[in-house]
This record gives structure tokens, sequence and C-alpha cells, in this order.
């Protein structure tokens, strides 16, 4: 007898006894299935926990409405710190992906010089919007300051970082002109700054 004889003499029994049985196996797997599809039924639904992020992608300098934001669940050890409060409303100081969470660090505010320690967040307005332009978040730049009297011109800031580019806002029948940075200054350099600010114009050069 072959080898191929031999084995299908050892199967021969074996399946024979899973034909006998096939109406008792299909009722056991019949029963596993629909008790695991119970237990998944009534197993409670992971944990999760609301995040607030962009609806889709934003610039900087956006003002945040409530169809910017959409909640998403996060599983819990995943969620990332210092997400904003209550972002709707608040101005972007940085641009954000979209499904990417509103951290404090991306909006106007306190939390801008988390990322500067020493450093305190002064609102200065350029007068020419189209050199506001050219800046970017993280920007180093020097502040000049221009006497419009022909009286010389000063640094009054040194490589100073730019940590928000707000929006262009409506100023017609203000008076105001140019654009609005707010950059990260040396506390004691702040006075300075404001008075440049209102008394001259101030324009930027980028640092080494």
């Amino acid at each position: 007898m072959s080898s191929r004889d031999r084995l299908a003499a050892t199967l021969r029994p074996v399946r024979r006894a899973v034909l006998a049985r096939r109406r008792l196996l299909a009722a056991v797997l019949t029963a596993v299935a629909v008790a695991a599809g119970i237990h998944a039924a009534a197993s409670p639904p992971p944990a999760e926990v609301p995040v607030r992020v962009a609806a889709r992608d934003l610039p900087a300098g956006a003002v945040l409405g409530a169809d910017d934001l959409r909640t998403v669940g996060f599983a819990p050890g995943s969620v990332p710190d210092g997400l904003a409060a209550d972002a709707a409303g608040r101005t972007l100081a940085a641009p954000l992906r979209a499904g990417e969470p509103v951290a404090d660090l991306r909006l106007v505010g306190p939390a801008l010089t988390d990322g500067y320690p020493g450093l305190a967040a002064v609102p200065v307005r350029l007068p020419d919007a189209g050199m506001v332009e050219l800046l970017r978040v993280g920007d180093r730049v020097d502040l000049v300051s221009a006497d419009p009297q022909g009286g010389g011109a000063e640094v009054v800031a040194s490589a100073v970082p730019v940590l928000a580019i707000p929006a262009a806002a409506d100023t017609s029948g203000s008076g105001l002109t140019g654009r609005l940075v707010v950059i990260g200054a040396d506390p004691a350099d702040v006075a300075r700054i404001a008075d440049a600010a209102v008394r001259t114009f101030v324009t930027v050069a980028f640092a080494d």
C-alpha cells in the first residue's frame, strides 16, 4: 500500500466521524456566535473624552466661530495637555489643521508666552500692512522706531519673537492704519515699545 493510500485509510474514520456529527458541530458554532453577539451588545462602549478640534484648516488670525469647531471623542490618556476651555470667539495665533485639538498656545492670550519664559506679549501696530504679510508666527525680528519728523531711527527691541498675527480688522473711520502683530518682549522694553508705537513709525527688520 502506498503512503497516499495509508493516509487516506487513516483519515477515512475521522471524516466519517465529522460528517456524523456535523449537525451537532453546526449547533455548537451557532451557539458560540450568538453568545458572542449578546456579549458584544451588552458590553458598554469604550470610554471617551470629548475634545474640541478644528472642523477644517484654519489660518492664523482667524476668529473662531461655532462652525469652525467640532467635538470628537479621545481615548482616556490620549487627550493633549493645555486644551483651551472655551475657544469660540478667540483669535488663532497660529494655523490649525482639520482635526487638530485647540490648545491654549494656539490662541492669542497670556498662554502665548508659555514657550518664551520671561517675555511679555505686546501688541504692536505696524503702519505698513504689506510688511505684516511677510511675517510668520515664530519669526525673530528687530523693532525699529523711525521718527516721521526726521529725527532718526533706533532699534527699540532686538530679536523679539512674533507670537501672533491677528486677522486684519476693519479700521475704516477709526484713523488707524496698518496691521496689528503680537510680539514677545522683555518686560523692561515694554514701555519703550509702547512709546515708540504711539509717537513714531515702527517697522521691523528680520533678525539673524
